[in-house]
């Protein structure tokens, strides 16, 4: 357990954070919000000791163990798998030790190490780094490749491996998501969700933050709110105080008829079809919240497009390989009118950012065709579009350059609705934030008036502001849009229908991106289990004697029938907990709560959600836990 009381800090002469209280306990998982500057990551260097406060304390227990997400990497000499396994950093001791204990031929030094090693599941470590290699999407060819052989997304997908290897107590996670794909966002969100200690993680991705979160910190004009439950829960909470602001009624309620008019719109055409119900879902949830989105600083729209022909593009028969040798895509069909509104699914190295070179023509095909509109207008942003700025040159200089008749006012006022204002218009972008720049690079798309969008990873570096800005742009965007991203709630919000990249083929995903999370999880679970299978086959030991089989199968009886009951009677408490909680969350989520509770009633039903919210998780790690050991067990007799 972590106490921060009364805690103040400063950057330099600025105070970013006054009087904040907290206590972080065992399994919460906490994400901080706020916009750039607010001092979240801050926050994190005064965790790690390496900031001292301005004013009060943070209380860390001796010996507790905090794991971050490193942003270098120092020694790029080892493998994949070494640089990995190192972040277990007790084991690479024992393992160290163990060596010279066996060249000294130290017999009890050595039943010592194995103690220790048996105490940390040290046996299982190389199984635990290949699954995490496998689930961040390396291949089996990477395992053993030198670190120095990586981009640098891939060194980031390293650090966060080494960072899980870690048996911490406290995960500190800034931006996890950033460097990484939807089909491994949804693993790293399984495996955060089952990890025994406490999780602090800065992110503007709604959704991972929704998956994970059991409570968010709010940081702005130097205050540090905590609420309990998940982003949207937050967001819920935020939205029914600003609706008591009298003076933003007029906006909030001119921002509501806005969103409405897109669910309308949409929802007289949606089919039955689940992606199409779930992006009206999306959409209401949207709506839900028009308070918070009416105190967004971005809000830009779409030009319309001179034209929009139909179709736009068509692909027939396409082949694609690399070099000639590695075959990537096979008999690609697919046609693309202006009501096309796509998400891309796929594993890494599918070919999902290939797919989408092929159509912006930055790639040819090896055979088949791709035909497209005299008048097609593409707007293509991809993983590395900043790389195309020009360092050297202002955001006026970028626009202006794509319409040499552009009154320089006219030009201002554009960038002014991507969060360019004042003397920013006119300073060099070489100083920029990864973020400023992606808002400039999708500001100069936008004003070329695309008639089809091809989006790969837009939201990289954008904060939770700009993204719900895009999301609202792409609603009334009249033109196509193709989209391959992690950000799921974008997802949600602007495709109609996902298409899935994999073994070399593009077909329809039947299902919606909740059906797509679900079959993910189902995946990577089964290859966990098979390979934790195919290695403890490796090392379990022989069964000496029928006698000793006999005694172990009356073992394994006798804990099954003990965990089975356990296992029942988590089932018939967890439904009761849950009833108790949602009582406790919809007199919280009453706006009236507020006027006929005392703070101090309001505060124990948080406390007591907060109670029974440990209890629950409690019971259903236990249920999840004896329903795994019961399988092992009956496979076992």
């Amino acid at each position: 357990m972590i106490e921060f009381s009364n805690l103040s800090i400063r950057m330099n002469a600025n105070l970013l954070i006054d009087g904040f209280s907290f206590t972080l306990s065992p399994k919460m998982r906490v994400g901080i919000v706020g916009k750039n500057g607010t001092g979240k990551t801050t926050l994190f260097n005064t965790i790690l000791g390496r900031l001292e406060p301005d004013k009060g304390d943070i209380y860390i227990p001796k010996n507790y163990v905090i794991a971050e997400v490193a942003q270098e990497i120092h020694d790029t000499s080892l493998t994949a798998f070494e640089y990995i396994l190192s972040g277990d950093e007790e084991l690479a001791e024992l393992r160290k030790a163990e060596e010279k204990a066996l060249l000294e031929e130290d017999g009890f030094a050595i039943s010592d190490i194995h103690q220790q090693l048996e105490r940390i599941d040290g046996y299982r470590a190389d199984s635990r780094a290949y699954q995490l290699l496998k689930g961040l999407g390396f291949i089996e060819a990477d395992y053993h490749k030198k670190v120095r052989e990586f981009s640098g997304g891939w060194r980031m997908r390293l650090n966060i491996g080494k960072a899980l290897m870690c048996r911490s107590d406290l995960l500190l996670l800034d931006e996890p998501t950033n460097h990484l794909d939807f089909e491994t966002v949804v693993w790293v969100e399984d495996w955060l969700k089952n990890y025994g200690g406490s999780l602090m993680v800065i992110s503007h991705d709604k959704e991972f933050l929704d998956n994970i979160c059991t409570h968010i910190i709010h940081l702005n004009q130097q205050k540090a709110t905590a609420y309990t439950g998940n982003y949207s829960d937050y967001l819920r909470l935020s939205a029914e105080k600003l609706a008591h602001q009298q003076a933003l009624y007029e906006k909030n309620e001119k921002t509501r008829a806005h969103l409405q008019q897109f669910i309308n719109r949409f929802g007289a055409k949606a089919t039955k079809a689940k992606q199409a119900q779930s992006r009206v879902k999306a959409l209401e949830k949207l709506e839900d919240i028009a308070p918070v989105v009416a105190e967004n600083e971005f809000k830009f729209s779409f030009r319309t497009p001179d034209r929009l022909p139909d179709p736009l593009i068509r692909m027939d028969e396409v082949d694609f390989s690399y070099d000639g040798e590695r075959n990537i895509l096979q008999n690609i069909n697919l046609t693309i009118t202006p009501e096309t509104r796509y998400g891309i699914l796929g594993r890494n190295g599918e070919g999902k950012s290939t797919l989408i070179k092929l159509i912006a023509g930055e790639l040819s095909t090896d055979q088949g065709l791709i035909v497209a509109s005299e008048h097609l207008n593409v707007g293509y942003f991809s993983q590395h579009q900043v790389e195309y700025l020009r360092l050297d040159e202002t955001p006026l200089w970028h626009i202006q350059q794509l319409d040499s008749t552009l009154i320089t006012q006219e030009a201002r006022n554009f960038l002014g609705s991507f969060g360019f204002h004042g003397e920013k218009v006119d300073e060099a972008i070489g100083p920029f934030s990864g973020g400023e720049k992606a808002r400039l690079a999708l500001a100069m798309i936008v004003y070329q008036k695309p008639n089809l969008l091809l989006l790969d990873e837009p939201t990289n570096h954008l904060d939770i502001e700009m993204r719900e800005a895009i999301a609202i742009a792409l609603q009334a965007f009249e033109g196509a849009v193709l989209m391959v991203s992690h950000d799921a709630s974008l997802l949600k919000l602007c495709c109609d229908e996902f298409m899935l990249v994999a073994k070399k083929t593009l077909k329809p995903f039947k299902g919606d991106l909740d059906d797509y999370r679900d079959y993910l999880i189902e995946q990577n679970r089964e290859a966990n289990r098979k390979e934790s299978g195919a290695t403890e086959a490796l090392i379990a030991p022989k069964k000496e004697t029928s006698q000793q089989s006999r005694e172990e199968r009356k073992q394994l009886n006798n804990e099954l029938r003990r965990i089975t009951r356990e296992k029942e009677s988590a089932e018939k408490k967890i439904p009761k907990l849950e009833d108790q909680i949602g009582e406790i969350d919809a007199i919280l989520g009453d706006p009236d709560t507020y006027n006929t509770h005392s703070p101090q009633a309001i505060e124990k039903l948080n406390a007591d959600k907060e109670t029974l919210e440990t209890e629950l998780m409690a019971l259903e790690e236990l249920w999840l836990n004896h329903s795994g050991r019961i399988e092992e067990i009956n496979e076992l007799i």
